[in-house]
């Protein structure tokens, strides 16, 4: 019988569960070979089980082949790649550079540059909404532009109060939920107008950078690094309604709806699991070691897997670690 931490306020008291599986398993590791410096975020092809990894301080991108278990090619040419987004229509994957470039496109299946969009300096997070056929990227000292992917178009900008980290997109509205730690707020901009219509104050922590979208309990996960803590916000009010500690170092954040959990990824060296108790309570379960500097991830529910890039240091390889979760 294992014992879990139940979050009772901003503390945690031990209590125990009758379940003795473990939620989160490590499965598999594909190496990255001669990929040094940080690795930033991830994608992937669910079809032809493709994984893209930003590899930031290598000025790269890896391609993986998931399904078999192996590397299949390092793409050159990028500038600091930082957020990368796999675009399911076109067969592309989108990939924003820190410096240069801005946005560049490759073909999905041949890996060739198919476009470039310039917006400017640290170009960095970049989502895409399927429905809408948009590309939304955040950059520089403070914009989230929104750009048509098909025929490499800037469509408009938000103009925010500070560089933006993670942002989610509503499915069942318009708005747009970012981070912006230097303002220490959350903006929430319309994405059919891209003006922002709120903004929502960070006070219990700082650093906010990764997000989670729970739209059907109407719930925001913000991941905040000074101190390390979870923030729960209500979607509807704007308002602060749960905290809870969590990881060092964090970088991405995932809410897994089919089993109601959280999981946290930090570059302290442990992957974060919670269990939701209600809306705004959480049990965490799990707290499995990884390695230093591996906070970034992927969760994608369909495979029930989580993918966590693990930097070169010192005797540690950089690799893709697995995880199934159940």
């Amino acid at each position: 019988m294992r014992v879990l931490f139940a979050v009772i306020g901003v503390g945690l008291v031990s209590i125990q569960s009758p379940s003795g599986q473990e939620p989160l398993t490590q499965v598999r590791a594909i190496e990255l070979p001669g990929v040094e410096g940080r690795i930033d975020h991830l994608t992937i092809d669910a079809a032809a089980q493709r994984l893209f990894v930003a590899a930031l301080g290598n000025n790269t991108v890896e391609v993986l082949d998931v399904k078999e278990g192996r590397h299949l090619k390092s793409l050159p040419g990028f500038h600091e790649p930082q957020g990368i987004a796999f675009l399911p229509d076109l067969k592309r994957v989108a990939v924003a550079n820190g410096q240069g470039e801005g946005v560049q496109m490759i073909d999905a299946g041949d890996y060739r540059l198919t476009m470039s969009v310039r917006l400017g300096e640290d170009s960095d997070n970049v989502r895409y909404d399927a429905a809408g056929r948009r590309l939304f990227v955040g950059f520089g000292g403070g914009a989230l532009a929104a750009i048509d992917p098909a025929a490499g178009q800037v469509l408009g900008q938000a103009k925010l109060g500070g560089h933006p980290e993670s942002f989610q997109l509503e499915r069942s509205g318009p708005r747009t939920f970012v981070n912006v730690p230097t303002a220490d707020q959350i903006a929430v901009v319309d994405r059919t107008t891209m003006k922002v219509t709120a903004t929502w104050p960070v006070t219990t922590a700082r650093s906010n950078f990764p997000m989670a979208l729970d739209e059907a309990n109407h719930r925001l996960f913000i991941g905040c690094r000074r101190p390390a803590k979870v923030l729960i916000y209500d979607t509807t009010t704007g308002k602060e309604v749960g905290a809870f500690d969590i990881v060092g170092d964090t970088d991405d954040l995932w809410h897994d709806a089919t089993r109601k959990r959280l999981y946290v990824s930090g570059g302290e060296g442990f992957i974060d699991v919670f269990q939701q108790q209600d809306a705004n309570r959480f049990v965490r379960v799990a707290r499995v070691t990884t390695a230093a500097g591996a906070r970034t991830s992927l969760f994608v529910p369909g495979q029930n897997r989580l993918y966590l890039a693990v930097p070169h240091r010192g005797g540690q390889k950089a690799e893709i670690r697995i995880y199934e979760t159940r």
